[in-house]
């Protein structure tokens, strides 16, 4: 399928950062009496699409949700198919991340993922960490809340060793020690499918980020699709507790 063109949107209606649970990969493909694997195929393929269009409408961060901590629940061959296309994603893409000047992070507990993978990513951002921008960013064996759990856990170190004043700690230094600290602050969360939740994805960067929920499956979210999203984005007021 042709690629839609991406829609000319206001500059100043541009978030900075963008991050996306990608649902319904599994029932796009049961809707078409394929297996779950096609779907995941197809969402592989909306990764691509949403990837280039948001570099086009000049989004600085992209932040995808790949794969959760409790994702490791489902059938350990749909597992085994994911982290496969997990390796075909990081090979046929990664030329094409270096020539647009993207930069790949990763977060999450993606260390403890099979040698070879965890290889691969780490070539994989070391190739592209010197790249001016936008960033890819790819939540991989990731939770907030085992993030927010290290994150104190870190900081409660540094007082028991005397290194810090509880007093100090406010939400600045709180967030210096999640995965995300360098990044700018989520702007908009979208979640596809039709769920309304967020699913233990990004809880403290999404405080007071604009959240939207769409009906649209993962593999049919297009780049008219996200332009339409970013543009209801443009049309919220953002008071941050204000008025």
């Amino acid at each position: 399928m042709a690629a839609r063109p991406v829609p000319d949107l206001p500059a100043g209606t541009i978030p900075r950062h963008v991050a996306i649970i990608m649902d319904g990969n599994g029932r796009w493909a049961k809707k078409r009496f394929l297996p779950r694997i096609a779907g995941h195929k197809q969402g592989v393929e909306s990764v691509r699409r949403i990837a280039r269009a948001a570099r086009k409408l000049g989004i600085e961060v992209l932040t995808l949700y790949a794969f959760s901590s409790e994702n490791w629940r489902r059938p350990e061959d749909e597992v085994r198919d994911l982290m496969g296309l997990l390796r075909h994603f990081l090979a046929s893409e990664l030329d094409e991340l270096v020539s647009e000047g993207v930069k790949l992070r990763v977060i999450g507990g993606w260390r403890s993922l099979a040698p070879d993978l965890v290889a691969m990513i780490d070539g994989a951002v070391a190739r592209t960490a010197s790249n001016p921008g936008p960033t890819l960013v790819i939540a991989l064996n990731y939770g907030a809340q085992a993030e927010i759990l290290a994150a104190a856990r870190r900081l409660a170190e540094q007082v028991r060793d005397g290194a810090l004043d509880p007093a100090a700690i406010d939400e600045t230094r709180f967030e210096a020690e999640l995965e995300t600290a360098d990044l700018p602050p989520l702007d908009l969360l979208i979640r596809t499918s039709g769920e309304h939740r967020l699913s233990n994805f990004l809880l403290w960067q999404a405080a007071y980020a604009e959240l939207l929920f769409v009906d649209t499956l993962w593999p049919d979210f297009d780049e008219a699709a996200l332009a339409d999203a970013i543009d209801r984005y443009g049309q919220r007021q953002r008071r941050f507790g204000g008025l």
